[in-house]
């Protein structure tokens, strides 16, 4: 089995496979994972995070070592001082000073979270490119780690981002026609930047000065605006995706809102080289499109959000843009919008060339659960009952993976409409049924019965039982409550923005996942707010939990899961991690207990020809994080090596002068700023 043509794909990406033929006179060399380089986000353009190289296995995994290490870009900023000249200093002096000359510039007071470095870098000629939290940009030698440039757009002089996991970049994209290079990222104010990828100045004609402001032309939006809790309406957080001459960019939107009338998340496309607008798709679909049918009562005509916030998928052979929705706003509660509401919680399949529909599956009804689809559709080619099938594969907090024909949309296993429970919030009319796929079997524990509560002693068991009484409980899909509704998993998933990993070779597929939960209370909104949403999310009335910090449900809290998209079977599935936090916790002292997962942070898997490469918080020498290797056949650890802090973001490899590198962003716990990190043999 073959994950669509890297090769060709990455060549199309970089040669503007859709610009006409005098704007590819210089054919540029294949760049691409097969030849030691990581162009895009996910490696490919088909999400695969998998690359060919072999130099590191299992055998020497345990002796790699750090080759180099950089601080972020949040380290060093500059700006403007008051008599001119650039002041430069670390971003703990820069912020204070910013909130002494506005103490209302960020939302509570609080200075940008430098320690989400959350990029995946990428790798092309022998150079490291990716970003900072407040939107830094910055190029490195990939041998040395020596800084070639770094360009800071000063974004987080506008505010706090939106969404409530704030202060979010996950990467950058790159593009070139084979003389000039460019480097692409969204800031968190909410604007496209490119800049010229060998100095980090920005691009002459592209937008202006090297920027667009992605909230123009958008119903509104108003650049500057703030919500109630004083956080920007409109950002961007993961990397623009480069496919052909087009960069189309992913946003993030206020969630919780107190106003029905919110920002759309329309899916617009872009000139590589102008930064002018291609073309539109609108997620909230208006009359005598496809799909407006499903935003009753005129609901379409205020709805905000529904778009990608999340990285994406292409084939170029097909040339089919697959996007990832979300819910729109507010999350919670759907009153206002009733009906199905197309296109959000879907897989969307655009044309790349003029952004049109080709297909789409949604995977969540009227969402009510913050149930995003959150990681790009994984891309493969693979034989199911003897017919070749190119197919794609999304991961879902929920713990589903939908598994669909890529050219069709069509689901490869059936997936049926089942009911679900209704709703008891007045105006709230969710729909009676969910897609549930038939295969493959979720990878996280779904719903919230006695039986799967802690049963580590029965005095726990009972301890549990009481615990959740209050609350309101049942099967996947069960809605928001006045009571509070434990919905498992929870918003965090199950699955989320680090996503999976393909093996080409064999068409598993790789999905890390944690066991978690919500608690999802609903009531009328205060009407101080002076909003006009009839109800919203408010906090728990009390949480959930068991004397002595132990877990609420059974083991694994979270795990690896391995599956087999040939046949749709699980072919293993393993905790990651020992979860010694909570085996040590006096109540449990003594117990006999297996491996208790627990042990990660969102960041996502690595594929290698031999390794399944993820990081761990625990477990190393000295208890600290840690880089582990799987078996990929079995999931049996074959090594580890410890980490000089958390894995943030997902790791990359690449190879420069026959040495085989490992790069991951990492904490520093005596630091003010998180590192990027290369691993390599001695």
């Amino acid at each position: 089995m073959k994950v669509i043509g890297r090769c060709i794909a990455s060549m199309l990406l970089l040669a503007g496979g859709f610009a006409i033929a005098e704007e590819a006179r210089a054919q540029p060399r294949v760049i691409s994972t097969a030849n030691g380089e990581w162009p895009t986000y996910g490696g490919d353009l088909a999400s695969t995070k998998y690359s060919p190289l072999a130099q590191i296995t299992k055998d020497n995994f345990s002796a790699l070592k750090v080759a180099w290490r950089v601080s972020s870009p949040d380290a060093v900023l500059s700006m403007t001082q008051p008599g001119g000249g650039e002041l430069v200093a670390g971003s703990k002096v820069i912020f204070q000073q910013l909130l002494q000359d506005d103490p209302e510039l960020w939302a509570a007071g609080a200075s940008p979270f430098v320690t989400n470095f959350k990029a995946t870098p990428l790798m092309i000629n022998g150079v490291l490119y990716f970003n900072s939290p407040s939107s830094v940009g910055m190029a490195v030698n990939a041998r040395t780690g020596a800084t070639l440039w770094t360009y800071n757009p000063k974004s987080y002089e506008s505010g706090t981002t939106t969404m409530s996991l704030r202060w979010n970049q996950r990467g950058v994209a790159y593009w070139t026609d084979g003389k000039e290079e460019r480097v692409y990222w969204g800031t968190g104010d909410g604007y496209l930047i490119s800049v010229d990828a060998k100095t980090g100045r920005p691009t002459p004609g592209f937008g202006v000065n090297g920027k667009v402001d992605l909230m123009e032309g958008l119903p509104r939006a108003k650049r500057g605006a703030r919500d109630h809790l004083n956080l920007l309406t409109y950002s961007v957080q993961s990397p623009p995706f480069v496919v052909g001459d087009l960069i189309i960019t992913p946003a993030s939107i206020s969630s919780v809102v107190v106003n029905k009338e919110q920002i759309p998340g329309w899916i617009r496309a872009f000139d590589v080289r102008t930064g002018r607008m291609r073309w539109t798709f609108k997620t909230v679909p208006p009359p005598g499109e496809f799909g407006n049918e499903t935003w009753k009562d005129g609901s379409w005509a205020d709805a905000g959000k529904v778009t990608t916030w999340t990285m994406m998928s292409a084939d170029p052979e097909l040339g089919h843009l697959y996007l990832p929705t979300n819910t729109t706003a507010p999350d919670y509660y759907g009153g206002h919008r009733p009906g199905d509401n197309l296109f959000a919680e879907s897989i969307i399949a655009l044309d790349i060339a003029t952004g049109k529909r080709v297909w789409h599956f949604q995977t969540v009804h009227h969402g009510l659960w913050d149930y995003d689809n959150p990681a790009a559709p994984n891309l493969l080619d693979i034989t199911v009952g003897g017919k070749k099938v190119k197919a794609l594969a999304q991961i879902s907090k929920q713990g589903f993976v939908y598994a669909l024909d890529r050219v069709t949309g069509k689901p490869i296993w059936p997936i049926r409409e089942r009911p679900v429970p209704r709703s008891d919030v007045p105006g709230e009319v969710p729909s009676p049924t969910q897609p549930i796929p038939t295969k493959p079997a979720p990878f996280e524990a779904q719903g919230v019965t006695v039986n799967d509560l802690a049963d580590f002693t029965p005095e726990i068991r009972a301890a549990a039982t009481r615990a959740i009484a209050p609350f309101r409980t049942g099967p996947l899909f069960t809605p928001p409550s006045a009571l509070g509704t434990i919905n498992r998993p929870g918003s965090i998933g199950g699955g989320n923005w680090g996503g999976a990993a393909v093996d080409p070779e064999t068409g598993l597929l790789y999905v890390p996942s944690r066991s978690a939960f919500s608690v999802i209370r609903v009531a009328e909104q205060d009407p101080k707010l002076g909003g006009n949403v009839r109800y919203n999310q408010v906090p728990a009335l009390s949480s959930p939990a068991i004397p002595g910090g132990i877990p609420l449900f059974k083991p694994p809290y979270s795990r690896m899961t391995a599956i087999n998209m040939n046949t749709g079977d699980h072919a293993w599935m393993v905790p990651t991690g020992n979860g010694d936090r909570v085996r040590n916790l006096p109540a449990l002292k003594g117990l006999s207990l297996p491996p208790l997962g627990g042990d990660i942070t969102f960041s996502g898997p690595l594929l290698t020809k031999t390794l399944l490469i993820y990081g761990l918080t625990a477990g190393g020498k000295t208890g600290g994080p840690r880089l582990v290797a799987y078996d990929k056949s079995t999931g049996q650890e074959t090594a580890s090596i410890d980490l000089p802090g958390n894995a943030i973001g997902t790791p990359m490899t690449y190879m420069l002068d026959n040495k085989q590198y490992i790069a991951l962003t990492v904490t520093n716990p005596s630091a003010d700023v998180p590192d990027l990190i290369a691993l390599a043999l001695p």
